[in-house]
Parts: C-alpha cells; sequence; structure tokens
C-alpha cells in the first residue's frame, strides 16, 4: 500500500455526555479513494468534521495525521494550505455569490500567495472538469439547482488544490442521473492522484468508487476491508444494501 496520506487513531468525538465517535482508527492511503458507511447517526459525519477540524459543537480527542504531520498543531485556517479540503453535507455555498466567485473563494489561500496566473488556469480547468458551472459563471449559485450546487461545492474545494478530499454525502437529495454525473467527476478526481474519503448513503455506489471502505455503527467502525469484500459480505448487503 502507498504511504498514508490521512492517519486517524482513537478519534473520539463528544457533544456533552453523547459520545458520537468512540476511538476509531482509519486510514486513507496516497491516490487511494475510500468509503465510510453507516446508518444515520453512526458518527460519519462528525467523523469528516473532526478530522477537518470544523466540530464547533463538540469536543475531540485522538491523533489525526495528513501526510505524517499532525493536525492538533495547525490553526484550522491553515489545513487547505496543507492540502485538505472539505465538501461539507448540504454544500455550503455562499448562495449570494456568483459561480465564478465562489470557486475563486477556494483559492482564497492561494490568491494571498499571488499566484493569479495558476488560479485562471485551475478554474479553467474546473470549467472543463465540470461544464455546467462554465455555463453558468455568472449567475448566483443560490439559483442554481441542487445538483449544480453539488457540482459548485465540488469546483470550490478542488480550486484549493487538494491532496485528500473529504466528501460528505455528494449524493443527497439529488435525482438519479445529476447522482450518476457527480459520481463520474468524483471518478475523475481520483483518477488525477487526489486522496478521497468519502461518506455516502447509498452503500453500494460508494463501495463501488472506493478501493477500500470502513463500516461505522454507533459511533465504531464495526467492518473494514477492501470494497469488493464489503459489498458481498452478508451483513453488509442486509444492512445496507437492502439484500
Amino acid at each position: 500500500m502507498a504511504p498514508a496520506m490521512l492517519e486517524v487513531r482513537g478519534l473520539e468525538v463528544h457533544y456533552g455526555g453523547i459520545a458520537a465517535v468512540q476511538g476509531i482508527d482509519l486510514t486513507v492511503a496516497a491516490g487511494e479513494t475510500v468509503a465510510l458507511i453507516g446508518a444515520n447517526g453512526a458518527g460519519k459525519s462528525s467523523t469528516l468534521k473532526a478530522i477537518a477540524r470544523i466540530l464547533h459543537d463538540g469536543t475531540t480527542q485522538g491523533r489525526v495525521r495528513l501526510c505524517g504531520e499532525d493536525l492538533a498543531t495547525l490553526p484550522t485556517h491553515r489545513l487547505i494550505a496543507r492540502g485538505l479540503a472539505l465538501v461539507p453535507e448540504g454544500r455550503g455555498i455562499f448562495t449570494r455569490l456568483s459561480v465564478a466567485e465562489n470557486l475563486l473563494m477556494g483559492a482564497y489561500a492561494r490568491q494571498r500567495r499571488g499566484s493569479k496566473p495558476a488560479i485562471r488556469a485551475d478554474l479553467e480547468r474546473i470549467y472543463g472538469l465540470l461544464p455546467r458551472l462554465a455555463e453558468r459563471e455568472r449567475q448566483l449559485a443560490g439559483t442554481l439547482s441542487g445538483g449544480e450546487q453539488q457540482m459548485l461545492a465540488l469546483g470550490r474545494a478542488l480550486m484549493g488544490q487538494p491532496r485528500l478530499l473529504l466528501l460528505d454525502e455528494p449524493s443527497m437529495g439529488l435525482a438519479p442521473l445529476m447522482v450518476q454525473k457527480i459520481f463520474e467527476v468524483i471518478r475523475n478526481v481520483a483518477a488525477s492522484g487526489v486522496s478521497i474519503l468519502l461518506v455516502e448513503q447509498n452503500a453500494r455506489l460508494a463501495l463501488e468508487t472506493a478501493s477500500r471502505g470502513y463500516v461505522m455503527e454507533s459511533g465504531r467502525v464495526s467492518l473494514s476491508g477492501d470494497a469488493a469484500s464489503l459489498l458481498a459480505d452478508p451483513r453488509v448487503r442486509a444492512a445496507y444494501l437492502g439484500e
């Protein structure tokens, strides 16, 4: 296996007296796509928020390393410069800004370093990857369809040139055809060498996209392994694949 891009050890998340995540371990290798599946309330989104250090209403314990660097030593706003980006559940776009302005916000840290030609080149690359955004470049983000907003959230994250992309429920609320388009883009991003940790309710689609997976139940990892083995596991098929 390639060296670990992300290494999580003993991660705990608490909301008051409620333990949402209970000492989980997981890794994502360089260039690898890993799925994190489980029922609602299993702790998947809390795990991503804790990794990205945006868990404002809870407390965390444990160790999270990105390329060997302990993220606890870094301010949250420095994580983008280290190569970590999150596409949050609910998209979190800036509804009163245009599509182009939203995308440029994803490169905010890079703009401060004065790399405008490279940012413009990446903007054109994102438009090539997500042509719907190019068609709506000047349109206010809040007027986009749900699928287009998901594309925008993904494009904005990619403008930060991430090495590790955290995706939280990218198919939520989308029509089947749009889900197919979003996951086609995710596969293209993975093929470019970006590591991905994917939280997704559609367990079959997640495991068909990933090379490995973890199953979370009640804040703990109950199963893990290569994606093909998890797809064939009777427990996974019964609980998450509707069989």
